[in-house]
């Protein structure tokens, strides 16, 4: 069984799918860390967006590994765990610009299309129902106002201990909004038979059990 969950910015898709994966039993992939991964590992090497040669060099070289210890998704970069560092913010910026990359986004689909291959499994993205599992099962679409978003957003990073300003970060959502839907390949849209789901007035609990509800449902 394959889901595809797909959406914008902080809609809280990886906190969805995980539970959605745990209630079901199944495998999550959390494909934006694999971005941001990659990301890191760009910026860790002083690798510019616009150097696509380099770009493309570096997905030759890159030992990145996609690992689980105790049920969550670790990623690792030349065996260091760097699940924390692709989190913070600047890494978040780099992974939109970089996922518009053709080259980028061939290099993890194909990592993703064969790990889906194999599992049942809920991915979540921005082009998982459109193209990297255009046949699977199930999909939705979760979004939410790009104000609610950056709320969301600024109080898991206060958590977190950081110092933030809730409009920069929704002004760099809605500039990640505008990339990812305006890129060339493999942008973000809905797909035509995924279910839209609009979280801005429900909790993750509520958009939890409809997802499931219409799993089950069927």
């Amino acid at each position: 069984m394959q889901i595809a969950l797909d959406g914008p910015a902080g809609a809280g898709k990886s906190t969805v799918a995980k539970a959605i994966a745990k209630k079901l039993d199944i495998m999550y992939l959390d494909t934006g860390a694999m971005y941001r991964a990659v990301a890191l590992h760009m910026i860790d090497n002083g690798i510019t967006v616009d150097q696509i040669e380099a770009v493309t060099n570096a997905l030759n070289t890159i030992d990145l590994q996609v690992n689980y210890e105790d049920g969550t998704q670790k990623m690792y970069l030349a065996g260091e765990d760097v699940s924390l560092r692709i989190r913070e913010n600047a890494v978040s910026k780099a992974a939109s610009d970089f996922s518009a990359l053709q080259p980028v986004r061939l290099f993890l689909v194909k990592m993703q299309q064969e790990t889906a291959a194999k599992n049942n499994c809920i991915l979540d993205g921005r082009d998982i129902g459109t193209f990297v599992l255009p046949g699977a099962d199930f999909k939705f679409f979760l979004t939410a106002t790009s104000a609610e978003r950056a709320k969301r957003r600024a109080n898991e990073l206060e958590e977190k201990g950081q110092v933030v300003d809730v409009n920069k970060i929704q002004a760099e959502i809605e500039q990640r909004d505008y990339n990812d839907s305006h890129r060339e390949f493999a942008p973000l849209k809905q797909a035509e038979d995924a279910v839209l789901i609009d979280s801005t007035n429900m909790t993750v609990d509520e958009v939890i059990n409809f997802v499931v509800s219409v799993i089950e449902g069927k």
